[in-house]
């Protein structure tokens, strides 16, 4: 008997499963967020529209860390910390895609056992495809529907490479950069950018003949830290050590994140921020849609394709190709 693929469930099927906090509705929905099907779209829209009208007290939270600095194990622990204290916590790891296969590991859920088989834990890797440093196109929409099940800490874990800080930085409240101690690069060789973004550094892996190192680590990003101007939320980050490994270290870290949050609600900052996220979701989101309607006509695929020899062969400018092709755009849009 051949397998019969499973009906695509209606937008009002989901919105009901998301409210129930049911995990395979909140899966498929995301799915559907993420699908390039033009058939998807408003489906998606529909699903987003019900789940923002929900707006509940949560708390978005960025980490990023270069590879191998231990960000699984640590937003493992910490997972579990923010669960034992009574919070339901959703992670959406962005994994990196090759740009040559297309293939993406997406292996976040097989390093973090305890939390991913937790009932009150929602781990989902995405693939980041061709979007800005690596973060996913679509996961501001993953974090309002993650929100709208009953999850009310959100981590986002970035792959730490290229621009994806400033993206992630975007889309949370808090920005944590985890490091590591005695790597050579404790502040000569890291972006002046990250550090401008961060809201806490975390030393990692303080454990064993590390724990001095980790330690000196710690004053020298203070120290500099200072030297940075004051954040318009008016926090001063912490720079801090822990052992994610030995679950050293993990309470402090987030009794650190609950006075931030404390300091930000209570000044009107968090909401502002927020709002001004909002203002750049949209415009990002415009951009998005122009794009794929722009590169989506079958027209101008033929015509680029000419276009494109015409600039390499130096036979016309850039600037003027680009023209031509939006004249031809705007006429198609008539």
């Amino acid at each position: 008997m051949p397998h019969q693929r499973t009906p695509v469930p209606s937008p009002d099927e989901l919105i009901l499963g998301i409210n129930q906090g049911n995990t395979t509705s909140l899966a498929r929905a995301i799915t559907l967020v993420e699908s390039d099907n033009p058939e998807h779209l408003s489906k998606a829209a529909r699903v987003i529209e019900a789940c923002l009208k929900s707006r509940p007290e949560t708390m978005r939270i960025g980490i990023t860390g270069v590879p191998g600095v231990g960000k699984s194990t640590f937003i493992e622990t910490l997972g579990m910390t923010l669960i034992e204290a009574g919070h339901r916590v959703a992670v959406l790891a962005i994994d990196p895609t090759s740009t040559l296969s297309k293939g993406s590991i997406l292996g976040d859920k097989t390093r973090m056992t305890s939390l991913s088989s937790h009932p009150k834990a929602f781990i989902r890797p995405s693939a980041s495809g061709e979007s800005l440093g690596g973060v996913a196109r679509k996961t501001r929409e993953a974090i309002i529907l993650c929100e709208a099940a009953g999850y009310d800490i959100i981590l986002v874990e970035t792959v730490g490479v290229g621009q994806s800080e400033t993206a992630v930085h975007s889309m949370v409240d808090f920005f944590l950069l985890l490091k590591l101690a005695g790597a050579g690069d404790e502040l000569q060789g890291i972006k002046r950018g990250i550090i401008e973004m961060a809201d806490a550094i975390v030393i990692n892996k303080a454990e064993g003949a590390n724990v001095a190192r980790a330690k000196q680590a710690q004053t020298e990003f203070s120290r500099a830290l200072h030297l940075y101007p004051p954040k318009s939320s008016e926090w001063q980050p912490k720079v801090l050590t822990c052992s994610a490994i030995e679950n050293s270290g993990i309470a402090e870290i987030w009794d650190m994140i609950k006075q931030y949050f404390l300091s930000v609600q209570k000044d009107g900052y968090l909401e502002a921020h927020r709002s001004a996220q909002n203002r750049q979701w949209l415009m990002q989101h415009l951009e998005d849609v122009l794009k794929s309607e722009f590169f989506g006509s079958e027209t101008l695929k033929k015509q680029l394709d000419g276009w494109v020899i015409k600039v390499e062969n130096h036979e016309v400018s850039p600037f003027k190709a680009a023209e031509l092709l939006l004249a031809d755009y705007r006429k198609e849009l008539k």
